[in-house]
C-alpha cells in the first residue's frame, strides 16, 4: 500500500519531466527512422541487426579462444553464454513484461509515420533485448579478450552500438529502449566478467 502510494506521488511529481522525455524520444525516433533514411542503410541494417548474420563471428571467437587459450575456453564460453542469457532474461522476461511499452511499429501504423524495414514482432519495446545482449557480450569480450588485445575494445563498442541503433532505424524500438538496454547490457557484461576473473585468478588466467 505504501509502495503504491509512493509510486503515485513520484508519477505526479515528475509527470511533466517524463512527458518531455517521451516527446524527445519520439522526436529522436523520427529523426533516425525517417529523416536519416538511405537506400544503402535500408538494405544493410535489417541484415546487420539480425542475430543469425553474426553466427560466423561467434564461431570464430569460440574457435580462437579454444585454440589459443585451451585451459580457460570452457569457462570463457560459459561466461559469454551467461551474458546473453542473463541479459535477455532481464530485458525480455522481467522488464518488458513489467513496463509493457508498445513498440513504435505497433503505435504508429500509418506508412507516413514510420519506416518499418522488418517484421514488427509481438513483444514489448522497453528495453531493447538486442541492445542488452549485444552490449553484454561486447563488455564481456572487452574485459576478457580486450585485456590481451586492447585494439578490439573500440570496434566492439561500435559493433554493439550500431546493432542497437539499427533497431531504431528499422522501426522496432525507440532511442530510450536501446539506451537503457545498452546500460543494462553493460552492467551484465561487466558483472559476468568480474565473476569470470575472480574464478580464474587462482588459476593464473590471462584473459
Amino acid at each position: 500500500m505504501v509502495f503504491h502510494f509512493s509510486l503515485a506521488i513520484f508519477a505526479l511529481r515528475y509527470a511533466p519531466t517524463m512527458m518531455e522525455l517521451l516527446q524527445l524520444d519520439e522526436w529522436l525516433f523520427r529523426l533516425i527512422n525517417l529523416d536519416a533514411r538511405h537506400p544503402w542503410l535500408d538494405y544493410l541494417l535489417p541484415v546487420w541487426r539480425n542475430k543469425y548474420f553474426w553466427a560466423p563471428f561467434y564461431l570464430f571467437l569460440l574457435s580462437f579462444v579454444a585454440i589459443n587459450f585451451p585451459r580457460k575456453a570452457l569457462y570463457w564460453f560459459i561466461g559469454l553464454v551467461l551474458c546473453i542469457t542473463v541479459g535477455d532474461t532481464l530485458s525480455s522476461q522481467l522488464i518488458k513484461k513489467t513496463v509493457q511499452r508498445p513498440r513504435p511499429c505497433h503505435t504508429w501504423q500509418a506508412s507516413e509515420d514510420i519506416h518499418l524495414a522488418v517484421r514488427c514482432g509481438a513483444g514489448y519495446s522497453f528495453p531493447s533485448s538486442h541492445a542488452t545482449t549485444h552490449f553484454a557480450a561486447a563488455l564481456f569480450l572487452i574485459l576478457t579478450l580486450g585485456r590481451r588485445f586492447p585494439w578490439i575494445r573500440g570496434p566492439l563498442l561500435l559493433w554493439a552500438a550500431s546493432i542497437a541503433l539499427g533497431q531504431v532505424y528499422v522501426g522496432v524500438h525507440y532511442p530510450i529502449d536501446i539506451s537503457v538496454g545498452a546500460l543494462l547490457g553493460t552492467l551484465v557484461g561487466a558483472g559476468v566478467a568480474r565473476c569470470y576473473h575472480q574464478l580464474g585468478q587462482p588459476r593464473g588466467w590471462t584473459i
